[in-house]
């Protein structure tokens, strides 16, 4: 595998990271605990939250799907890409729920194939679910102290 293409895919990858609307999107997803997912469903038909929520789930779907076809490489990619752990802590719980509400198998599949087959990967969904859940509450604390 060519290093230097999987360089340059991964900082076009940060470029659109960047970008106005999916800096937004990203923010919300951060603050986003579903508990269900009938709790994703609401959001995915919401006008306030659907295309927030697709953006950012679908953008790293795709981002793994260059991994898993070897466009990029694995170890450079994780070097850069932790937010999709975050991403897809929020999402696994409830996977096969949404699979079947929505009919579709292969919802999420490229992320799924990737982060699970990590060392460790139900640990560090967890840890990162947990971490998240940490960080929105001393957020909260923070908001309302000033």
């Amino acid at each position: 595998m060519n290093r230097e293409a999987s360089a340059e895919l991964i900082m076009k990858l940060y470029e659109l990271r960047r970008e106005e609307k999916m800096r937004e999107a990203r923010n919300w997803f951060i603050s986003f605990f579903p508990e269900s997912a009938e709790d994703i469903m609401k959001v995915m038909i919401d006008p306030e939250t659907s295309a927030k929520y697709r953006m950012v789930s679908t953008y790293w779907d795709m981002a793994a799907s260059f991994v898993n076809r070897g466009a990029i490489d694995e170890d450079m990619f994780f070097d850069s890409a932790g937010e999709c752990w975050v991403v897809f802590s929020k999402i696994q719980p409830h996977l096969a729920g949404m699979r079947e509400l929505m009919s579709n198998t292969a919802y999420l599949k490229n992320l799924d194939d990737l982060l699970m087959r990590q060392p460790n990967a139900i640990d560090t969904l967890t840890q990162r679910r947990e971490m998240m859940k940490r960080w929105m509450q001393a957020r909260a604390e923070m908001a309302q102290a000033a």
